[in-house]
């Protein structure tokens, strides 16, 4: 009976290894989704918009339903991302059991005794939310580098 203990023990052990192997795995994948739903809202929905409206415009060259289309595109892409990304953080929040609070912009606080309650209750970026953050802060950069290095535009002196 003392050998069956072990083994349930251990077998135990093992499967409490392997569901811990395969939470890492998902966190992993939803880490990469989000990756992928980040830089797809600065770099793969204005790609497909200016093709759709491509496609829309005459050959004689641009016209204001292209236009218009481009921006239908664009901005129903970046909604659709932005909805997707939302719920990739919410299973990698689950994933994790952290509980979905109540979010309350800094500026629509109280500047009373309730501040306290704020500070205490600050949480951790999750991986997705680092992840959304370094893409911005990369699209930013690259915008500069291409502005100010790349493009032969000058400002006007006056």
């Amino acid at each position: 009976m003392g050998a069956m203990d072990g083994a349930g023990a251990g077998g135990e052990a093992r499967a409490r290894q392997a569901r811990g192997v395969g939470k890492r795995l998902r966190l992993v994948l939803l880490a990469a989704a989000g990756a992928v739903l980040a830089v797809n809202i600065w770099t793969g929905a204005p790609l497909l918009a200016l093709w759709v409206g491509s496609q829309v415009a005459p050959a004689s060259g641009t016209s204001m339903s292209a236009i218009l289309v481009v921006l239908g595109v664009l901005a129903a892409t970046v909604a659709a991302l932005a909805w997707l990304l939302a719920h990739v953080n919410a299973a990698y929040n689950a994933l994790l059991g952290r509980r979905e609070e109540r979010r309350v912009a800094p500026w629509l606080r109280s500047m009373r005794a309730e501040r306290r309650q704020y500070e205490r209750s600050r949480r951790q970026l999750t991986a997705v939310e680092r992840v959304a953050i370094l893409s911005v802060v990369a699209a930013v950069l690259a915008l500069e580098v291409w502005f100010f290095l790349f493009a032969h535009y000058h400002l006007s002196s006056g």
